[in-house]
């Protein structure tokens, strides 16, 4: 590890041995308003005289469109306009991309369609009812081209089967191959070379609101509400997709009913809102209904295919790891291969796995293209490397535990650099491992599994230890294309915070709600920071034209990042304070400290003033202080804070820089009962155990941890976007995509934590947003592959359907 490797720390506050604030299980300050009904959702908002939209899909997987007949529709009363793409496309241009070279997508179809759902004509009426009503009306011709469903045979593809013609004369989007460190050496050296082919299927996040926005027109200035997050990092794009200048465009947040990184950036929903809007001169509304959104969300997970080997020695050092990974991106190509910068950044896992050998296809398909979903495709990185460490334990009849002892980086290694140049700051993974064990009883189940097998009943113990990179850099969404398009390196987050005259502090955050907790964090860092009341403070958002550059939650950032923040912020208040205070009670600003909400002389703790008392002063009697710009009247603060340790790729890409260094880690633990005879997976135990450094709230991290394991747990074995081989999506409703509810998952999940602050981050905080997904889906695996261990069932793909498992212990029967 070379000094450049590892940038300097730039942190100012270091971890503390006691907090204030900091720490505790504080109820949530959002929930009051949402409990009782005053969440400001998109379908909250309805504007005087609003329009309704509504969308014509295609039924076809691939197609030209021939003709699209709207005048029917047109001529319905109620009806205000009706547009084909090809009118669309005369007003509003491209949806944005991070693809290099781009891949144009439009929101609503011009010459052809690509998958399922795709818009072929939007319709604005006075109803949503009209409007759907003149959707059956529009008469669309269609000239059906082949449908390439099969990602493997994407691949090959040529003639009317290339979805992009003017990208190349085959499906393949980005084809690249990775080495990183010396694995050929590794490979000829090591004792043993393990492979598994495994398969990780599509699904996505299904949050309980659906996409939607409303956009209205004034004076040449457009206003969208919009359920979606980067509006202040990366919002300009879309007026650029709407031909304005930026300034002309108003993004303003709502509060989102979830997301789970489907609502990371949003172009088609608003866009089509504001393109109809501005046809009509009225504001249009647009919210997506189930069908839409299953449809057309432009967010579904990873779908990919790895075949992957593990050199590994007698004693179960694993030495490197080499893969091939063909991956479905679909029909578009939104944010290029991010996904694979995302894996590359815990790409061995916890282990001193010392090289890596990557060789990437991605291929578009006839499906909703990928987007973000909770892990953004480590997650599928972390099922990649857990299985390949489970197949070596196996193929040396070690304990699962114990190889992963023998492998995992020892707390002594950090800052400590893998093999594609990303860095992990801080862990202390053993110990991680051995707190799960114990709070399982892992020897005590063990013997249960000998006994209860013996009564005819197939328990599995499951293991997974795994990474949760956090705080990326933005160098991600283009490091890995050979020509790097806008290659930008910025992600920051930011707030302003002002202190009124009563003394009541008020945060604007640049971020919305995301169905995370940003209003509590941000009280509980300020609370901090200024030792005052959290019942003091007041949380608000800003839209674009008030609002500073902030990326927003994702990619388990927010923590970390508007606490870095509102570190800034604060301590530019403080500074004033002590100033003001020091001026006022005589005494110099070396010999003062906040406590209590009020600045006070160390030692002296009688003589004091009051945040407010200072306040008053700073707002309203500007003669009594000095002249000068350190006692400008008012007590306000912004601060922009950028990432915390990152550095550029080299520019062969055989060092990728430091991207995704603010490394979590956790260890799950499930025990679960596999039925033979139905293939139903019931949950006996499960225990998590998480390293997220310094903890804010450890209730909220908890509910991050275990709803994230129920999503991890869908992934797993229920969840799959499934299409036939005409590109239709057979599982587009719940009653065909199956979502575990509070009967399906475990319980209890036992939560348990291990601080191992981060040397980068204000107070040590990692994130811990993405939680359980990140570990639950290769905990689970290993689990039910554990319980039928005595058919010798390896479990490679999910999810683990209970038909699956049935025709796999079939089969295995048949065999034996």
């Amino acid at each position: 590890m070379s000094e450049r490797r590892i940038p300097p720390s730039r942190r100012t506050e270091p971890p503390r041995e006691v907090y204030s604030w900091l720490g505790k299980s504080m109820k949530r300050v959002e929930d009051p308003r949402f409990l009782t009904g005053g969440g400001n959702y998109i379908d909250d908002f309805l504007p005087p005289n609003t329009a309704h939209a509504a969308v014509l899909r295609s039924p076809h997987a691939h197609a030209r469109i021939a003709a699209v007949d709207t005048a029917a529709a047109a001529a319905l009363p109620g009806v205000l306009r009706v547009m084909s793409g090809e009118e669309v496309a005369a007003v509003t241009g491209p949806l944005p991309t991070f693809a290099s070279p781009p891949c144009e997508q439009r929101c609503v179809a011009v010459d052809r369609v690509r998958h399922v759902g795709e818009p072929v004509a939007v319709v604005a009426a006075e109803t949503r009812y009209l409007a759907e009503d003149a959707c059956d009306l529009i008469a669309v011709e269609y000239e059906e081209l082949p449908a390439v469903v099969d990602p493997e045979e994407a691949v090959n593809s040529t003639g009317d089967a290339v979805l992009h013609p003017e990208r190349g004369d085959g499906n393949i989007a980005l084809a690249r191959r990775f080495t990183f460190g010396p694995v050929d050496e590794d490979f000829a050296g090591a004792d043993m070379v393990v492979r598994r082919r495994l398969r990780w299927p599509r699904s996505g996040a299904q949050p309980l609101e659906t996409s939607g926005a409303v956009a209205e027109w004034s004076a040449g200035k457009c206003t969208i509400h919009v359920n979606s997050s980067m509006y202040n990092y990366v919002g300009w794009l879309l007026a650029a997709t709407l031909g304005i200048e930026p300034h002309r465009l108003n993004i303003v947040p709502v509060d989102a009913g979830g997301s789970f990184g489907s609502k990371l950036f949003l172009h088609k929903v608003p866009v089509i809102a504001a393109t109809l809007a501005r046809e009509i001169g009225r504001p249009v509304k647009y919210l997506e209904d189930r069908l839409d959104n299953t449809t057309s969300s432009d967010n579904m997970g990873s779908d990919r295919v790895y075949d992957a080997e593990l050199a590994v020695d007698r004693d179960g050092a694993a030495r490197g790891l080499r893969f091939s990974c063909i991956d479905d991106y679909g029909a578009y190509f939104q944010f290029g291969v991010g996904h694979h910068g995302n894996a590359l950044s815990q790409v061995t896992g916890p282990y001193r796995i010392r090289s890596v050998d990557m060789d990437l296809k991605a291929v578009f398909t006839n499906k909703c293209q990928q987007g973000a979903y909770r892990g953004f495709g480590s997650e599928v990185a972390n099922f990649v490397v857990e299985r390949m460490m489970d197949a070596a334990a196996a193929a040396l009849e070690l304990d699962p535990v114990e190889i992963r002892r023998r492998n995992l980086i020892g707390p002594d290694e950090f800052p400590y650099i893998i093999p594609s140049g990303n860095m992990y700051d801080s862990g202390n993974y053993p110990a991680v491992l051995e707190k799960a064990l114990e709070m399982l009883d892992y020897d005590g189940w063990r013997r249960k599994q000998e006994e209860l097998r013996r009564q005819g009943r197939y328990i599995g113990i499951g293991v997974a230890t795994c990474q949760e990179r956090s705080v990326f850099s933005s160098t991600e969404f283009w490091m890995l294309n050979h020509e790097p398009g806008f290659s930008l390196t910025s992600s920051p987050e930011s707030v302003q915070v002002k202190i009124d005259p009563a003394g009541k502090a008020f945060v604007t955050l640049g971020a919305p709600f995301w169905g995370n907790s940003p209003e509590t964090v941000a009280t509980q860092v300020l609370a901090e920071q200024l030792q005052m009341s959290p019942d003091d403070i007041v949380v608000g958002y800003a839209g674009t034209d008030s609002g500073f550059n902030s990326t927003g939650p994702g990619g388990s950032r927010f923590t970390v990042m508007v606490s870095g923040a509102l570190v800034g912020a604060a301590r530019r208040l403080r500074s004033k304070m002590l100033r003001i205070a020091g001026h006022l009670m005589e005494a110099d600003t070396g010999d003062l400290e906040l406590r209590d909400g009020a600045v006070s002389i160390k030692g002296v703790p009688e003589k004091k003033m009051t945040i407010a008392e200072i306040a008053m002063q700073a707002h309203y009697f500007r003669l009594s202080l000095p002249d000068g710009e350190d006692f400008a009247s008012g007590l306000d603060a912004t601060c922009v804070y950028d990432h915390p340790a990152t550095t550029m790729p080299s520019e062969d890409r055989s060092d990728m820089g430091v991207f995704y260094p603010i490394m979590g880690h956790m260890c799950h633990m499930p025990v679960v009962e596999v039925d033979v005879e139905t293939g139903r997976i019931e949950f006996l135990k499960y225990v998590a155990v998480h390293d997220c450094g310094t903890m804010v709230n450890p209730m909220t991290l908890a509910g991050h941890v275990r709803g994230g394991t129920a999503q991890g747990i869908g992934s797993a074995v229920y969840e799959h976007f499934h299409y036939d081989d005409a590109g239709q999506l057979l599982t587009a409703s719940y009653s065909d995509y199956l979502i575990p509810t509070v009967m399906e998952t475990p319980d209890v999940i036992e939560v348990g934590h291990v601080e191992t602050p981060s040397p980068f981050t204000e107070y040590g905080i990692k994130g811990g947003g993405e939680g359980g997904r990140m570990g639950a889906p290769m905990a689970v695996a290993h689990a039910v592959e554990d319980a039928l261990e005595p058919f010798g069932v390896r479990i490679d793909e999910l999810p683990l359907t209970p038909r699956r498992l049935r025709t796999m212990i079939r089969e295995a029967r048949a065999e034996g």
